[in-house]
């Protein structure tokens, strides 16, 4: 693993880069079968559920945003819904589709014909669908717009824990150049940010395993993903300072973290579901907007626990009532 080559921040791999395994074809899966935990251990691995999203939400403060994670509905299906005006339970798979492209693109400044590329549509429907963002999210628009002017006058851009990000091309008279560097002013502090918070969460929980003396390992970091080998006697342990480390390692609006166990990397669908707890406190749910930024217990995340291996009971587990992707 590098440390320090990337831009942003994140953690890259190479010779081999383990953060890359295929999965989308059969060869990428039969790859996959090849890791396998060690005898008497089981894979167990966290994520943070779409963080660059949510950190795009605490940053902007956009109170649309931040109320669509808070309901718990589904981002995409919501932003859809938002976007084309309609109820959220009329929302279809290409509008939800759509709202997903726009969602991971429009805040990382793409253009409307790059939007029209990556969908497959017409520029116009491709501007329709990035200005009806704009109108649903306006305080989005205003955060893109207050990064790059701060990144100008500066001359860079921070993350939440004030790592810099410096832009020398910013002010080129280059309009390409230029506009790389303004789109690096917008991303730099979201993906800069979600890199921070998967770091500290990893020393956090490395300093816990190491005072528990426990044999468990962390054996990968996917950028928003952690993945252990545990031993069977250790999971319930593990599973609880994994989920207190993770949840704990930054304070923002709208933060989540989601865990798997498993007998091999390779998965098919997941057998069982549910939701462990939501520590948010009543005071923060009644009032979210009127905590202090970075420095204040804002909301504790939900977490939720994912089993895949084959003695998991499925009758004892409740029913979840949304699947985030």
């Amino acid at each position: 693993f590098n440390q320090a080559v990337t831009a942003t921040g994140r953690l890259s791999s190479s010779n081999p880069n383990l953060q890359n395994i295929p999965i989308r074809d059969e060869d990428g899966k039969e790859i996959r079968k090849a890791f396998i935990p060690d005898t008497g251990c089981e894979f167990f691995s966290a994520d943070y559920s779409q963080i660059e999203l949510r950190i795009m939400a605490h940053l902007s403060e956009d109170k649309n945003m931040i109320d669509a994670f808070l309901s718990g509905h589904d981002i995409h299906a919501a932003t859809a819904a938002k976007i084309y005006k309609i109820d959220i339970n009329d929302v279809t798979a290409d509008m939800r589709r759509k709202a997903k492209t726009a969602n991971f693109g429009i805040i990382y400044g793409i253009s409307v014909f790059g939007l029209a590329e990556r969908m497959g549509v017409s520029r116009q429907e491709a501007k329709e669908l990035i200005d009806g963002y704009f109108e649903t999210y306006p305080q989005v628009k205003e955060y893109m717009d207050k990064s790059i002017q701060v990144a100008r006058e500066n001359g860079y851009v921070e993350t939440i824990f004030h790592r810099k990000r410096f832009l020398p091309d910013i002010n080129s008279r280059n309009g390409v150049v230029r506009g790389y560097a303004e789109r690096n002013a917008i991303n730099a502090p979201i993906q800069g940010s979600a890199a921070d918070i998967i770091k500290v969460a990893m020393a956090h929980i490395y300093q816990r395993f190491q005072a528990y003396n426990l044999k468990a390992k962390m054996i990968l970091q996917v950028h928003d993903e952690l993945n252990f080998s545990v031993p069977e006697a250790e999971k319930e342990l593990v599973q609880k300072i994994v989920i207190e480390e993770m949840e704990q390692a930054s304070h923002v609006r709208t933060p989540e973290s989601r865990l798997w166990v498993g007998k091999q990397l390779v998965t098919g669908t997941l057998n069982s579901q549910i939701t462990l707890f939501n520590l948010q406190s009543e005071s923060n749910r009644s009032n979210p907007f009127q905590i202090q930024f970075a420095h204040q217990n804002i909301r504790q995340p939900r977490c939720r626990i994912f089993f895949i291996h084959q003695s998991c009971q499925k009758e004892s587990i409740p029913k979840p009532s949304l699947l985030t992707y």
